[in-house]
Parts: structure tokens; sequence; C-alpha cells
């Protein structure tokens, strides 16, 4: 590999995570002195996702390399799904109400109709960078950012296959793709240690969710205990259990659905997101966390079930951050900034709307990451506000896969219009 990291061993890599993040939870502890002045303005997840993007960007490690996101997405993520849903009330979940789905859908009108807007915006001061012909043609590049900012990997695929575009630009997508992203997830990161001012200035209704928070959290409290070994080896064989149970059926049921279902098998079908395993990994491990919440195992809350739930939570946003390359934010500045105005019209959309029927900056924040940063992230930014949300982003986040390419076709048909393909 030409930039090859100075780190490629994956347990040091791990190691220097790990460290990370213990390095924030311990400063963010103190109670005197810099740091408490500093966390005021710099949330701590948020620390915890720049600090690995920093290695990311000096070659200390590579995410190009390391499986440590594969590993955190595919394993401890479904485990978390599980442990942070044990306690959850569902039908306190229903009861947040129509804002939250409201949200979810104007942060994809959002995407599809900022595509086309950017697209006419930036011609207007450079014309070459939205430009090209046939399948080198700019639009159908930015189909697959669509499909990945509506839905998620599987969707992203699916609109290279049917837009057929040039697969040697395709990096230069993949590159926008990563880099606004994440910098659209830290700026929100960034606004979850300042929400009560954002919910105060959007006069949000915080109502719902502080039920949600309260009955878990009065949940928590009435049956908490010390955990012995015992409990922890139950609650991490509830978690992996489900891990494994979640893998199993995904491998059978997107494999069927492939086998017997042209419609899925074929890339460029609309319903190929039905044949991501992915897609159904996350599903299971949501479905199985929701029915163990309606059993006695939802008493191992008591326990420290959720705690562990968000250790992997911050395992996965670490990971997620050394994805992150900050030196290659003005690599292919033409296309980054296309992105950048393309988030932005997103961004806006969901302000305005939050603003007009006063929803909280939480439904602003998770639908947004459940349309952008899908299955990975939406629960990561969820339990940000409070471990037992998590369960909110992931149940969008799978509704997203399954309008996203739909969703996507129609942002791709706007821009080629747009780009007067």
């Amino acid at each position: 590999m030409e930039n090859q990291p100075l780190i490629t061993n994956d347990a040091i890599v791990f190691g220097l995570l790990m460290i990370a993040l213990g390095f924030v939870f311990y400063t963010e502890s103190r109670k005197e002195g810099f740091w408490p002045k500093f966390y005021r303005i710099v949330p701590g997840l948020l620390m915890c996702y720049l600090i690995p993007a920093i290695f990311n960007s000096v070659g200390l490690i590579s995410d190009e390399i390391s499986q440590t996101y594969y590993v955190a997405s595919r394993y401890f993520l479904p485990a978390s799904l599980v442990l942070l849903t044990l306690s959850i009330d569902l039908k306190a979940i229903f009861n947040l109400g129509w804002k939250a789905l409201v949200m979810f859908f104007t942060g994809t009108a959002g995407i599809i109709i900022g595509g086309p807007i950017a697209i006419l915006l930036i011609s207007a001061v450079s014309p070459e960078t939205v430009g090209g012909a046939g399948f080198d043609a700019t639009w159908r590049g930015l189909a697959t950012l669509a499909g990945s900012w509506i839905g998620g990997g599987a969707n992203q695929a699916a609109m290279l296959e049917i837009y057929e575009f040039n697969q040697e630009l395709y990096g230069g997508m993949v590159l926008v793709d990563i880099v606004v992203a994440n910098l659209w997830m830290a700026i929100i990161l960034l606004g979850i240690g300042k929400r009560k001012k954002i919910d105060n200035w959007l006069k949000a209704d915080n109502t719902a969710i502080d039920e949600l928070q309260n009955k878990v959290q009065a949940f928590s409290e009435k049956i908490t205990r010390i955990p012995s070994v015992t409990d922890l080896m139950i609650i991490l064989a509830i978690a992996f259990c489900a891990v494994a149970i979640a893998h199993l059926g995904s491998e059978y049921i997107s494999g069927f659905l492939k086998a017997n279902f042209e419609v899925v098998s074929d890339p460029k079908s609309a319903l190929s997101s039905f044949g991501s395993g992915f897609f159904w990994l996350i599903t299971i491990a949501t479905i199985i966390g929701v029915l163990l919440s309606f059993t006695k195992a939802k008493n191992y809350e008591g326990a420290g079930a959720s705690k562990i739930g968000s250790v992997f939570i911050y395992i996965l946003v670490a990971t997620i951050g050394m994805k992150m390359d900050l030196g290659k934010i003005l690599e292919n500045p033409g296309l980054i900034f296309i992105g950048i105005v393309w988030m932005t019209i997103h961004a806006g959309l969901l302000i305005l709307v939050a603003k007009l029927i006063k929803a909280p900056y939480f439904f602003l924040a998770v639908g947004s990451q459940a349309n952008v940063g899908g299955a990975a992230s939406a629960p990561v930014v969820a339990a940000a506000f409070h471990p037992s949300l998590a369960t909110v982003g992931a149940l969008l986040a799978v509704f997203g896969y399954v309008v996203g390419t739909y969703g996507a076709i129609l942002c791709a048909e706007l821009m080629k219009i747009a780009a007067g393909g």
C-alpha cells in the first residue's frame, strides 16, 4: 500500500482506541482545572470520535487496513442494541409521537432535493465540477451518495449498479461520502452538548422524551444491585447469543431472498437492500432486544446491562472516528464543496421544520443520522442523549434502508435534469 500506517497490528490499534476512550472519560470526570471548562465547549463524545480521526490523519493507524470497525459494527453494535433495549418501554417509544417520523422524512427530503439544488448552485460558479459525459457524468457518481445518505452501504452499491458510474472515479465519491458525512456527524455531536439551548430556541416540547428517560431510570434504580461475576457473564451471554442468532438469521434470510427473488438479487433493483446481511443483522438484533424487554431478562438492567451496552457503543464511536482522514478534506475541493452544499440544504430543511413543529433537537439529530449515518451512527447519536433512546435510532435507521434506494433514484433523476443530462 502506498500510504502504509505506522501501526498495522489490530491488537495495538484496539489498544490505542481504548487508551483514547479512557483518556476522554478520565478527563471528563475531573471536577477542577482545565478539563471542566474544555468539556463545557467540546462534548466528550465528540472527543471519542476526533482523537481516533487524528490518529488516522497523521498515519498512525488506517481504517483501510484495520478490521476494528468491522468487528465493532458486526459484533459490538448488535450486542449493544440488545443490551440497551432490554429495559425499554415500547409503549413509551411509540408515545414519542409523529414528530420523530416527520423529522426522519424531512431528512430524507433534504437529501433528495439537496443534490439537484447543489448541482444548480455549483454549476453557476464552476460548471466543470458538475460536468462529465456518459458514464463519467458527475451526477451518476452523486447518485451513489444519495443512496448512502438516505439508506446505507447496500443502497449505495445499488445506485452504483443502476446508474453505472465509472468505477475508476468512484473513489472520489466515497471520499466525499466519508468526509462530509463525518463532518456533519461531528457537528451533530457538538450540538448535543448545547441541546438545552437549541431546544429553547426551537421552543421544543421534550415531555415524551423525558417521560421515556424517567421511566427507564426509575426502573433501573428500583432493581439496581451490585453485579456479581455471574450477572456479568449472563449479560454477555444474552448479548452475544442474540448476536449469534442475528448473524445466523441475517445469513439465512438474505441468502434465501437472493436465491428465490430476482428483484432482491439484482443489484440494480430498488429492493436489493433486502439482500443486505447488515440490514437483517440490525433488524433481528433490535427485534430480539424488544422481545427480551417483555421477559425477566430486563431485570439484568439492574446489574448494568445498559452500561455494558454503552461501552460497546463508545468502542463503535472510536472505530467510526478512525474512518475520518482530516487531511483529505481539501484533496478534491470541488466535489467536497458539492457535498457540503448538499448537506447544508439537508441540515437547513431539518432546522426549518424542527422550528415550525417545535421538534426537540433529539428528533433532528437522530432523524438526520438515520438517513446520513445509517444503522451504525443513528443508535450512537440517540444513545448520546440517553442509553434508553438507542432503539429509536436503530428503528429509524432500519426504515432508512427500506426507503433508501427509492429516494436515491428520485434524487438521481432530479440531479440528471439539473445537470442537463
